[in-house]
């Protein structure tokens, strides 16, 4: 591929690792293996680094509200680098201010179920879980996430 006349120099360019649709089928997996393992029924999604969905299954019986809420937790962790949505309430609770006023954001989640999927140190791409309670969904992300690459090598497992 040619760069067309006047592009940036390439070292003006970051590069952009992202989960495939392939990755992200088996992120669904093991989220519903982990999700039946608990009885109980999710909605999952699995978002690339920009936090747009490559892929979301709602298992059988999971809570029709639950398909937005996952794909927001996994929208979440990506528009803030890869902060789990498990870690936000503890940000957030001594500051009044901040969280009256960021609750307000768009599509922010800031309660548990959305993991970061990371390879080496590269967000790659995020998972969100809803349908059960809030243990129960961050579990379930982070088993999902956790199965893509084995202790952080960045290396599929």
């Amino acid at each position: 591929m040619t760069q067309p006349t006047g592009a940036a120099d390439s070292d003006d360019l970051l590069p952009a690792f992202s989960v495939s649709a392939a990755l992200a089928q088996r992120a669904i997996g093991a989220a519903r293996e982990a999700a039946r393992g608990l009885a109980v029924p999710v909605c999952i999604a699995v978002c690339d680094q920009a936090g747009h969905l490559v892929a979301f299954e709602r298992m059988d019986g999971a809570p029709l509200m639950s398909a937005q809420l996952a794909q927001d937790k996994a929208y979440s962790v990506c528009a803030f680098n890869g902060l789990p949505t498990d870690q936000w309430w503890s940000m957030l609770e001594t500051e009044g201010a901040l969280l009256h006023g960021i609750v307000k954001t768009d599509r922010l989640v800031i309660f548990g179920g959305g993991a970061p999927i990371r390879s080496g140190r590269h967000l790659v791409g995020a998972v969100g879980v809803s349908g059960g309670s809030e243990e129960q969904d961050s579990q379930i992300a982070k088993a999902a996430a956790s199965s893509l690459f084995g202790s952080g090598s960045g290396e599929p497992v």
